[in-house]
């Protein structure tokens, strides 16, 4: 079974206060970004006593043996012995440490391929329960339509105040990659002076200056360029423009266009532009 894991785009992002847990109370809204990494699931050749993962494209740091895949893969079988190894292939595109989600989408995927190769007939709900354990954000990738998330970023709820069906984009990533721990080094969690999803309920015009994503004041002074970008993509006509998630990819939606403009950036950066 062959698969293809998006990437996503943050919509605002508050940080909202410190939770008694350790992690942090976020408000974000999510909306699917059809930029996407390939996955295949297949059972294991005979007498492969293990499931096994083959990596190709972009490079993935870290051992093989901890990617999000084979431990989305092992959730499952510690709860159905039967289930047999696999063998996973991830060809990867979505750039990583960008905010784009891309590898928990991968994680997301392998359960739902699982599911459907071998006739597992796990409810959504249960498939939701695994991908909660995997990241806060995997379970997004499930149901991959836009909604308002809150506590973790894994509390759910529909947001049809956001249609952007055939919005032009482009998504720049400038070849840094920000950690989830530097990013939120530099937050001091606060309230949002308006609940996001009022703020989105508002035309997309209205989102410059008012929808905001409280981690570009937090790495704009120690990165530039993100700000370079974001201001780049504004002079090339963007109705708005943000960080997306932690960093580091910045995108620009352009409303009203058939696609967005195709800008001269370093040959170091990647570059997505298409239609959400």
């Amino acid at each position: 079974m062959i698969s293809f894991p998006n990437a996503k785009l943050n919509l605002g992002l508050h940080v909202v206060a410190r939770r008694a847990d350790g992690f942090h109370a976020l408000e974000t809204a999510f909306v699917p970004l059809p930029w996407t990494d390939a996955l295949e699931l297949l059972p294991a050749a005979a007498g492969q006593p293990d499931t096994t993962l083959a990596l190709t494209g972009r490079p993935i740091p870290g051992a093989v043996a901890d990617n999000l895949c084979l431990r989305a893969y092992a959730l499952l079988r510690a709860d159905h012995p039967a289930l047999p190894p696999a063998r996973l292939h991830l060809h990867k595109i979505v750039p990583i440490g960008a905010g784009l989600g891309g590898g928990s989408a991968d994680a997301a995927f392998v359960l739902t391929a699982a599911n459907a190769e071998f006739d597992l007939h796990l409810p959504p709900e249960t498939l939701l329960a695994y991908a909660r354990r995997l990241g806060a954000d995997c379970a997004f990738f499930l149901e991959n339509r836009p909604c308002l998330a809150t506590g973790r970023g894994d509390v759910f709820a529909p947001l049809p105040e956001v249609d952007l069906t055939g919005v032009a984009c482009a998504v720049v990533f400038p070849a840094l990659a920000i950690s989830t721990a530097e990013a939120f080094a530099g937050i001091v969690p606060q309230a949002p002076a308006r609940p996001l999803r009022q703020v989105l309920a508002q035309p997309i015009a209205a989102w410059r200056g008012t929808l905001t994503n409280d981690f570009e004041a937090a790495l704009a002074p120690r990165y530039p360029v993100l700000g370079e970008i974001k201001a780049a993509l504004y002079a090339a006509g963007a109705t708005y423009a943000s960080l997306s998630g932690s960093g580091s990819a910045v995108f620009g939606l352009f409303p009203g266009m058939e696609e967005a403009p195709a800008l001269a950036w370093p040959a170091s950066y990647t570059v997505w532009r298409g239609q959400l």
